[in-house]
């Protein structure tokens, strides 16, 4: 505490013993103002050392892209729809290279929309 401080409340303790129990109050709320003023300085104070000092880590590492798992079922729903589109006798070939981009750029699209969204 500063010497200015203790002279602030000397000055509040001493017009509180001239003023008598009518200005109590005032007296009161003036002090508690003066020493929150002081607390708050006192805290942002040691707030900004603290920040000074110690570097800030991140909160958490949030890996961005997709899960293993909506990798793994996507490759596995695209193997499953690809071997359907080649098996399949009544197409022509033109058609099932077609439906073959179509699945892996579907597939392509929904792994990118899952990464985007984390």
């Amino acid at each position: 505490m500063t010497p200015d401080e203790r002279d602030e409340i000397s000055a509040s303790v001493a017009a509180h013993k001239e003023l008598g129990p009518d200005y109590d109050r005032a007296v009161a709320e003036g002090l508690i103002e003066r020493i929150g003023e002081e607390i708050d300085k006192r805290v942002d104070a040691r707030l900004q050392a603290a920040s000074k000092q110690a570097p800030v880590a991140p909160a958490s590492y949030r890996h961005r892209g997709p899960t293993f798992g909506v990798l793994l079922i996507s490759l596995i729903f695209g193997t499953g729809a690809t071997s359907v589109v080649i098996g399949s006798d009544r197409t022509d070939s033109a058609a099932q290279a077609i439906m073959v981009i179509l699945i892996w750029a579907a597939i392509a699209a929904i792994n990118i929309v899952s990464a985007v969204r984390r």
